[in-house]
């Protein structure tokens, strides 16, 4: 463990939200157990920057690790129940963390309260005006878009996103700094129409285990429900219910709560009822209250708002979906008070985050993209808006993809709509089936082989291989000049693309 503990800055607004903090918690001294994780690491620094003594540990030395420990937090690497300290009150673990690891024992043993990171990320919620990104998808690429023009428009808001971003420590209108997936903000709104009101506290709002549950936002919209985690919810119908019952977390409208929902895609008319928060829709139906559209070619984005004032921007990234993640941190900005225009010119300059049609470089005239989706329509809106965008064939190229499922029971459940996904790809290779949560039982209930053949099936040129060398070595064979290289999936797949740029994993 690096010795670093440092007391922060004492200043008054730190106090003061130390204290809200440390009062909701019930102690100014949390032991964080996966510290290194994404939402972890920026919990930490956001409990850190209020006043809070914040230590902890993780697995394995991480380049988040090293900046937690130069930024004042003590990381440790022996998760021993030894190493657990005697001062500990509150223990936040994340969300790998399993109840049999040695730490979390003697935290139970010794009665220590215990919260997952959604908890903790609520309990950290109640002192600031909450922003809630939910939906099926988009919710990473919008909290993110939202963060920046946020911080462009001077609203300070504090965000944390699950994946990094070049461009979210200072927002998009300024250089681009090193990735992160976090912001420390201002204690109160410095401006607009909410000024004074507590800082802003952006996050996702992940429907997996119920975990947005645990949040109160002020603000919060929901961009699509569809039938996933159906290892945990069994059923769409479950899902939504999921959905309605966070819709109905969200403050009453005369406490400045509203929820902005898709018109289409995301059974407003359910999600909605019972709900005491002001309620606004938005599409690309003339009959949403913001209503959408967009011009693929030129990737520009308009948006009218419920008083009829229209407003437009450029979009870098490609894809009707993107189009409509912009839209989304559109209207959820105007509702936080942010001036349109200073919003629109943010959108415009947003690059976007790594692991979302990420390019990653060019090799030997191959293009070659890094994304993370890991459910059929993920994948088939990104396939489509890169084959719109890029046009392979008109060049003589072709979209090459190499996809790896993640989880058994999600590809189970969608076989059939994971094999219609792959409509623009040309080839597509997928290696084994990256096994998480799930039991050994349904590890053997489906396999790659699976939807290589429904693949096949539908005339797409599919092949199952393994391990990630030998699948780089058939790129190298099977790639050309102008075909674009795009590599899939939640888990360790990311690995295929750089490998490839590099000529081996590393």
């Amino acid at each position: 463990m690096k010795n670093t503990e440092t007391a922060p800055m004492n200043r008054p607004e730190q106090s003061h939200r130390a204290e809200s903090i440390s009062q909701h918690l019930g102690c100014d001294r949390p032991y964080m157990i996966g510290i290194g994780g994404c939402g972890m690491s920026a919990l930490a620094r956001l409990m850190h920057d209020a006043g809070l003594t914040v230590r902890g540990c993780d697995s394995t030395p991480s380049p988040v690790t090293d900046a937690l420990s130069d930024t004042g937090i003590p990381v440790g690497f022996d998760e021993q129940a030894g190493q657990l300290p005697s001062d500990a009150r509150v223990i936040i673990a994340s969300a790998a963390i399993k109840h049999d690891h040695p730490m979390m024992i003697e935290a139970a043993s010794r009665g220590l309260s215990i919260l997952t990171y959604p908890e903790a990320l609520g309990v950290c919620m109640r002192g600031h005006t909450g922003v809630a990104i939910a939906g099926t998808h988009g919710k990473s690429t919008t909290t993110a878009m939202l963060g920046c023009a946020l911080t462009d428009a001077g609203l300070a808001p504090s965000v944390i996103v699950g994946a990094t971003c070049t461009q979210l420590s200072h927002g998009a209108l300024s250089s681009s700094d090193a990735p992160v997936g976090y912001r420390v903000g201002d204690r109160t709104i410095p401006k607009g129409e909410r000024a004074g009101e507590p800082g802003i506290l952006l996050a996702e709002a992940c429907e997996f285990n119920r975990s947005f549950h645990h949040l109160r936002p002020t603000v919060a919209s929901i961009a699509s429900i569809e039938a996933d985690h159906l290892d945990i919810y069994g059923s769409l119908d479950a899902v939504v219910e999921a959905f309605a019952d966070f819709a109905r977390l969200i403050a009453p409208a005369e406490q400045g709560g509203k929820l902005i929902i898709a018109h289409d895609g995301a059974h407003r008319r359910v999600v909605t009822a019972g709900v005491t928060c002001a309620v606004e829709t938005i599409g690309f139906n003339p009959a949403a209250d913001w209503v959408v559209t967009h011009e693929p070619t030129t990737g520009k984005v308009s948006v009218r708002d419920p008083d009829g004032r229209l407003v437009e921007w450029g979009l870098s990234m490609p894809g009707e979906h993107n189009a409509f993640n912009s839209a989304m941190a559109y209207a959820i900005g105007r509702s936080l008070g942010a001036e349109p225009e200073a919003l629109a010119a943010s959108f415009g300059a947003f690059l976007g985050l790594d692991r979302r049609l990420q390019l990653l470089g060019t090799r030997d005239g191959v293009k070659v993209y890094d994304d993370y989706g890991h459910h059929p329509t993920e994948i088939e809106a990104t396939l489509r808006a890169l084959a719109q965008r890029e046009q392979p064939h008109a060049n003589g190229g072709r979209l090459i993809c190499v996809f790896q499922p993640h989880q058994h029971s999600r590809t189970r459940f969608f076989l059939e709509e994971f094999a219609n996904s792959f409509e623009q790809a040309d080839i597509v290779i997928v290696p084994h089936i990256y096994f998480v949560r799930d039991s050994e039982i349904e590890k053997h209930r489906v396999s790659s082989a699976d939807l290589v053949d429904r693949l096949r099936a539908k005339g797409v040129r599919a092949m199952h291989l393994y391990p990630f060398e030998a699948i780089i070595e058939q790129l190298e064979n099977v790639c050309r000049p102008g075909d674009l290289l795009v590599v899939m999936g939640a888990g360790p797949v990311w690995k295929v693309g750089r490998g490839y740029l590099q000529g081996g994993i590393a």
